[in-house]
């Protein structure tokens, strides 16, 4: 995820705080289109590698 954070700063020219909500947004999204059995998929996508945020967790 943080990856895509830094992208949107460095492409889209937005601060941490915009950068992380487009994120959570895209994230939302995402979920709320693909089938429930995807969702864990979803989420491993946009987890940080070794790191547990709130965010990140799975929320049906």
């Amino acid at each position: 995820m943080q990856e895509l954070i830094q992208i949107l700063k460095e492409k889209a020219g937005l601060t941490d705080e915009q950068a992380m909500k487009a994120v959570l947004a895209m994230k939302e999204f995402i979920d709320g289109k693909v089938p429930a059995m995807f969702r864990g998929t979803v989420n491993n996508f946009f987890a940080d590698k070794g790191k547990s945020a709130p965010e990140d967790d799975y929320m049906p």
